[in-house]
């Protein structure tokens, strides 16, 4: 299956909805000290780039890359859409918002993601690309619920 990834600005009804069923979703499956997923506001701050594929005329995924100083970039809202789970979505956004932090010179990237059993695939997905897991950075606390990564480039 080939797919498209292009910067997104939001502006695609598709696209809002498939961020926003996914923190809907983060909101509802954890405590709110534990939800870091940026909303629609967050992800149109001029510091997050992000990325959607796209199949054909339907959005697969979403991906954001979020710029926290000149040598560290932040993933944020990683979703793949249900209709795509297991195609390799989120492997191919994962891997061009990689390719994009290397061509800012980065040295390093980060995450926050979940530590249920949801987010088992998840954190199989960022492991297989190299990031391994790690302390919280950043205004991050430890939590239970939070697995903290991290990748040098």
């Amino acid at each position: 299956m080939t797919f498209k990834i292009r910067p997104d600005d939001l502006s695609h009804p598709a696209t809002r909805q498939l961020v926003s069923s996914h923190v809907d979703e983060m909101r509802a499956g954890s405590e709110p000290e534990a939800v870091h997923a940026y909303d629609l506001e967050r992800l149109r701050d001029p510091a997050v780039t992000l990325w959607s594929a796209w199949h054909g005329e339907r959005v697969a995924g979403v991906g954001g890359l979020a710029h926290l100083d000149d040598e560290r970039g932040e993933l944020k809202s990683f979703r793949t859409h249900v209709d795509f789970l297991g195609r390799g979505v989120g492997r191919r956004i994962l891997r061009h918002a990689i390719g994009e932090a290397r061509i800012r010179g980065y040295r390093t990237l980060w995450l926050e993601t979940g530590t249920a059993a949801s987010f088992d695939a998840a954190r199989h997905l960022y492991a297989s690309e190299g990031f391994e897991p790690c302390g919280a950075f950043g205004d991050y606390a430890e939590h239970p619920e939070s697995a903290f990564m991290t990748m040098r480039l």
